[in-house]
């Protein structure tokens, strides 16, 4: 038979037990803030680098306690679905190129973060290094000259590899080609860009002279190294088409591999960069999202070094879950913090 203050103990142990499971769940709770809740995530269909951070941002998502689920769809499409409320986020809306249409919808939908490239990303013009030493060349304007245009071209005229048609990035190579006067000398080649591209680098690695139009990161700037086998050629004023929108000044701190050594180095626009966007009502709910994502950047380098994978081995999900299992696996510390920084956020 239990004594009364035998019974006394029982309860006072069962009542202390019971606390600390509470306690332990309230703290798991804490710990977990999306328990219970989906993420509707958006890629855009531009398979690049964006499918590994996707992949990054997921498994952080997931780290917090939310299920995920990913779209792919294009970017004007996920500005309608954000704005109705069907999709909740996404990190790789290009900015400021898609501007004006998330001007259009920015009543729904907020900008997250800074950005998910460290310094973001630049758009220029660029001849290999050997070409550019031999010649003194250290600037656009100098395509100008016969002489020089004539060493990127065969009959006279420089050839420039430019972007497909249709992107807005051949628009403004061509729009540049007529405000800087350089028509006569220069030819845009417009055609598939990485056909023409992968041409442009056995050229360079042989030696040839090569004269092309390319953005980092990107696959180009992993297979061809500013500084070190190309540099960007320097545009002489900031010149854009009406049609394409501008964020501060083309001229660019810290460009590595700016011909002439030049820094700032005036590309063809501002900075550019992957852009986090979600629905308003969606962040509100979920601070530790908004936490998480105002931390998660990369460095240029190894977007690129992506860029360059997922061009030589394709956007397969095996070739795609393995760099990111490598980068978590590499920067554990720092995706740690990222999570961390969410947790605490509630």
């Amino acid at each position: 038979m239990i004594s009364l203050s035998a019974k006394t103990l029982v309860k006072t142990f069962a009542a202390a037990a019971l606390a600390a499971a509470t306690l332990q769940g309230a703290a798991l709770a804490q710990a977990l803030p999306g328990k219970g809740k989906t993420v509707r995530y958006a890629q855009s269909d531009s398979l690049g680098a964006n499918y590994v951070t996707a992949q990054i941002v997921s498994r952080a998502l997931k780290e917090l306690g939310y299920d995920v689920k990913i779209s792919t769809l294009n970017t004007t499409l996920f500005f309608q679905a954000a704005a109705q409320g069907d999709l909740d986020l996404a990190t790789d809306v290009n900015m400021p190129q898609r501007e004006p249409a998330f001007r259009a919808v920015e009543k729904q939908a907020e900008l997250i973060g800074g950005g998910m490239i460290v310094g973001g990303g630049v758009n220029g013009y660029l001849i290999d290094k050997k070409t550019a030493t031999a010649h003194n060349i250290t600037s656009l304007a100098q395509m100008k000259d016969p002489k020089l245009a004539a060493l990127f071209g065969k009959d006279g005229r420089a050839d420039l590899i430019n972007c497909d048609p249709g992107w807005s990035c051949g628009d403004v190579v061509d729009f540049q080609l007529d405000k800087f006067g350089l028509k006569d000398t220069v030819r845009s080649v417009r055609g598939k860009y990485e056909t023409l591209m992968v041409e442009a680098v056995a050229r360079v690695k042989r030696g040839e002279p090569a004269f092309f139009y390319a953005w980092s990161p990107s696959w180009v700037n992993n297979a061809l190294i500013p500084g070190e086998e190309v540099v960007w050629l320097p545009t002489p004023e900031d010149a854009l088409p009406p049609n394409v929108p501008n964020r501060g000044s083309a001229l660019v701190p810290g460009v590595k591999g700016c011909a002439g050594g030049a820094d700032p180095c005036r590309m063809a626009m501002a900075s550019w960069n992957w852009a986090s966007v979600a629905n308003k009502q969606f962040i509100a709910a979920n601070p530790a999202v908004k936490v998480l994502i105002e931390q998660m950047k990369f460095p240029l380098p190894t977007w690129s070094g992506w860029e360059f994978s997922i061009n030589k081995n394709g956007a397969s999900s095996a070739n795609v879950n393995r760099m990111a299992d490598e980068w978590i696996s590499q920067n554990k510390a720092t995706f740690d913090s990222w999570v961390k920084s969410g947790r605490d956020a509630v």
